[in-house]
């Protein structure tokens, strides 16, 4: 076991542990830190406690001092100055007629370093750029390039449920996510119910996914034919958060009966699942082709 306290740097859900040496630390406390970037300002999170040894990524750096109000001071003042390098970057990116999209500029706390990140569909040679920034800055800039789940991460936004994003809030790493995953869940495969913000299968599709895929296995096939209590039908739907499936019955008098039956009632011939176990056709596929980050 050892000592930690948890730490997050500006409005991004990851938690770095570093060390709280003998110094009393509370939640919200700035602090200051030395992390691969440079030193930096952090903001506590995580009250000192002890953690496994298996939960730390060693060397466990120390935390240099508590931020001091002119640390606060500083931290505001690089802010506004990186609202400003922002539109001298974006007018340089123009007048270079560069294909990409500038994201944010940020100084590192000593003002060593600004950091311009940015997107765009391929590579981009921007040299010529960087020595245009350095010549205005008079400081080490550096360009980064980073893909569309960072990007809407960086800018954050309500995703489709109402919420704040999911990757911006409350996810510390992006996590696999797959068509299967969906059609595990009987959502509807419309690319426009099933992507969030930045384009791609919404992160959320991962959350219960081990339920649903442990559950298609226990319901009947949609289009299938089961038995219930009151004879023979056709499964038209199921609900696998209530266990229950609704039957299409022919009765004797040739009209249709739709019913709802708890699954346990009902004898039916296991076939893979009530999603195909997750197999996409054709049409699908080329459908979501955009929707996931694999080729």
């Amino acid at each position: 076991m050892e000592k930690i306290v948890g730490i997050k740097f500006k409005n991004t859900a990851k938690v770095y542990y570093f060390a709280p040496g003998n110094e009393k630390f509370v939640r919200n406390d700035g602090v200051i830190v030395e992390t691969a970037r440079g030193v930096e300002y952090g903001t506590v999170v995580i009250e000192p406690k002890e953690v496994d040894d298996s939960e730390i990524v060693q060397p466990l750096k120390p935390i240099i001092r508590k931020a001091t109000k002119a640390d606060t001071e500083r931290l505001k003042r690089n802010e506004d100055k990186a609202a400003e390098a922002m539109r001298v970057c974006a007018e340089k990116i123009e007048a270079h007629k560069l294909n990409m999209k500038l994201v944010s500029a940020e100084y590192t706390f000593d003002g060593s370093k600004l950091i311009f990140n940015f997107s765009a569909p391929g590579r981009i040679d921007f040299r010529d750029l960087v020595k245009d920034l350095a010549q205005v800055f008079r400081i080490r800039i550096e360009l980064r390039q980073i893909g569309i789940r960072d990007e809407t991460r960086m800018l954050g936004g309500l995703a489709p449920c109402g919420r704040p994003c999911c990757c911006s809030s409350c996810m510390s790493d992006f996590k696999k996510v797959s068509v299967k995953m969906a059609k595990n869940q009987g959502l509807s495969l419309n690319p426009s119910k099933i992507s969030g913000l930045c384009g791609r299968l919404m992160c959320c599709l991962a959350y219960e996914n081990d339920y649903y895929k442990d559950v298609c296995k226990k319901m009947p096939k949609v289009g299938s034919e089961v038995t219930s209590p009151d004879g023979k039908g056709v499964v038209v739907s199921v609900n696998m958060l209530k266990m229950t499936v609704k039957v299409k019955s022919e009765l004797k008098d040739g009209s249709v009966e739709y019913k709802d039956y708890d699954v346990k009632d009902l004898k039916f011939k296991c076939c893979g699942g009530c999603a195909d176990d997750g197999k996409l056709t054709k049409e699908e596929m080329e459908a979501l082709k955009n929707l996931t980050d694999e080729d």
